[in-house]
């Protein structure tokens, strides 16, 4: 295990991780760090700072959540629409190919 040292809202936390890890971990804490300096600057205590943090971080999951849901839904429609397509194009060309044989057959026995 490796130990991180972080700095969110003013205070030093000293954390775990597996190695490799040390600079994700240090990139979330640095955003946390980000909502929790907006929250200390409206002279919230430490807990409400730190609750603060927590809620924009999980308003911003839930937005992007959202976003995913919409465009997974979006990309759905879009592969029916390109389903339907795909039959059209085939029953098309199932008639031309239809008609090509029998204006082959037509022009054999002429």
């Amino acid at each position: 295990m490796k130990n991180v040292m972080l700095s969110i809202g003013g205070r030093r936390f000293q954390v775990s991780c597996t190695p490799g890890e040390e600079h994700h971990i240090a990139a979330l804490a640095a955003k946390i760090d980000a909502s929790a300096r907006a929250a200390k600057a409206v002279d919230q205590s430490e807990t409400r700072m730190l609750l603060f943090a927590a809620l924009v971080l999980a308003d911003e999951r839930h937005d992007l959540a959202e976003r995913l849901a919409a465009t997974q839904q979006s990309l759905q429609s879009a592969m029916e629409r390109d389903a339907m397509l795909a039959t059209s194009i085939d029953a098309v060309t199932q008639r031309i190919e239809n008609i090509v044989t029998r204006l082959e057959g037509e022009a054999d026995h002429a």
